[in-house]
């Protein structure tokens, strides 16, 4: 069903009060503090590298895979 006929059959308020709607608005809370945290740990190897860390200090300070780090500084040049 889509969305549409979804809450046609409900109402929004009453599809709002629904513990499927409750855990994916929470699912998609969870992954946006992921993608900020991420994001945030990218900035800092940038700014770590220019400090002149390792990729392998960097990668533990960040508790990031070393080839992540590698990936992240290799698209920012």
């Amino acid at each position: 069903m889509s969305r549409e006929e979804i809450e046609g059959m409900f109402g929004l308020s009453d599809l709002k009060q629904t513990r499927v709607y409750q855990e994916g608005r929470e699912e998609g809370k969870e992954e946006g503090r992921q993608e900020g945290r991420m994001e945030a740990k990218l900035e800092a190897i940038s700014q770590l590298l220019a400090l002149g860390l390792t990729t392998e200090q960097i990668a533990q300070a960040l508790d990031l895979e070393v080839e992540q780090v590698r990936q992240a500084a290799n698209m920012q040049k």
